[in-house]
């Protein structure tokens, strides 16, 4: 429930008049609740304390860093098919939607039986990568697509992946932004120098490093530009290590987590967006890349990695500028482009938010949702 896009999608089917409830892990001990009009319902796998597996970093990351996280996915998978099983009971479901369903389509193959509703399952990316990285998944993706009444994957790029592994194309059915709604923010202190911004958790696949390496570049030939990283996650003492390393300190900040109100106005202030996204260890990258979209609201230009769903939303001259993923050089040449060119940043800015405000229309995600929950897209 952490992703605002989520939240919004069920906005959009609870207006269409769907009763949705939500099924996810528990938060060191977090119980059920109401989130932004949304019953919650909450499975405990673990004592409060060692609930830790999901959220912040997300599971696959913190599995890589720390592999005792692994002790705790039977208990995981047992728990959400358990309280799955209850909820069917009470319920009565007509669809189940599973998110990530490697390993999440278990909840359902495991707590659904004896009733069975539809069953969309929705990819990521990371799920796909998991089976990638360890192949003895693989016939849980298939069985997953034999089961499911229905698949889709966020990004082009997702679906071919699953294609690869499982012989059949989901659909693909991204989450949706409104680029005509502009928030409102409070005025804020514009800086002299050129600001660069980039908002993500702190995590290997996000490519921060690449980005203080390009950055470091890029001050080499002017020192009117600052960066500044909004987010936080377990890459962040080797980042804070790194910027010292390269003598940023003062110039490239790490924000950390910010407030709605605060991230707003560090989108509307910011000057370049850069999103530097990489192949990380465990084979995963950006499924999407929703942040380019919150930051296309303000017309502010863009550059990004051409790697995983991110060419779904920028096309390289055309909507921003796209560069090789991990490629210092190449993506310093690109900021530096954009600050010396300051015309054509405006121009790349307006017309992205123009295109994508087509492409990615919450009316015609919702009617494809609803058309696969009901049965008519069959």
């Amino acid at each position: 429930m952490h992703s605002p896009w989520a939240v919004e999608l069920i906005h959009h089917l609870q207006a269409r008049g769907a009763d949705i409830t939500v099924l996810a892990p528990a938060f060191q001990g977090l119980k059920d609740h109401i989130v932004a009009g949304i019953p919650a319902k909450r499975f405990r796998y673990a004592p409060a304390a060692w609930e830790t597996l999901t959220h912040e970093s997300g599971a696959p990351n913190k599995i890589r860093r720390n592999p005792l996280y692994l002790a705790l996915v039977p208990a995981y998978l047992l728990g959400g098919a358990a309280r799955l099983r209850r909820l069917c009971r009470d319920l009565r479901p007509d669809v189940i939607h599973v998110h990530w369903p490697i390993p999440n389509a278990l909840l359902a193959l495991w707590g659904c039986r004896g009733w069975r509703p539809r069953l969309i399952s929705t990819f990521y990316g990371a799920d796909v990568a998991l089976v990638r990285k360890y192949p003895a998944l693989r016939p849980l993706l298939q069985r997953v697509m034999r089961e499911s009444d229905a698949c889709t994957a966020i990004s082009r790029y997702t679906a071919r992946l699953v294609h690869q592994l499982a012989g059949v194309l989901p659909a693909v059915i991204p989450y949706g932004m409104d680029l005509d709604a502009r928030p409102a923010v409070a005025p804020a202190d514009k800086p002299a120098r050129y600001e660069i911004l980039t908002v993500g958790r702190l995590i290997e696949r996000k490519g921060h490093a690449v980005l203080l390496r390009a950055f470091a570049r890029l001050r080499e030939q002017r020192g009117d530009v600052a960066l500044t990283i909004i987010g936080e996650g377990q890459e962040r003492p080797r980042l804070e290590a790194l910027i010292d390393e390269l003598g940023l300190r003062g110039t490239a900040v790490l924000r950390g987590h910010v407030s709605d109100e605060e991230l707003e106005q560090a989108y509307a202030r910011c000057d370049i967006f850069v999103l530097p996204a990489i192949i990380d260890a465990g084979g995963d990258t950006e499924g999407l890349g929703m942040v380019l979209l919150e930051v296309m609201r303000y017309e502010k230009p863009v550059v990004a990695s051409a790697v995983g769903g991110i060419t779904d939303i920028v096309e390289d001259g055309v909507s921003g500028l796209l560069v090789p993923p991990a490629d210092v050089e190449a993506l310093a040449g690109a900021l530096a482009h954009l600050l010396e060119n300051p015309d054509r940043a405006r121009e790349l800015g307006q017309r992205a938010r123009r295109l994508n405000a087509a492409r990615f229309d919450w009316d015609q995600i919702v009617n494809a949702y609803w058309r696969l929950y009901t049965g008519q897209a069959e």
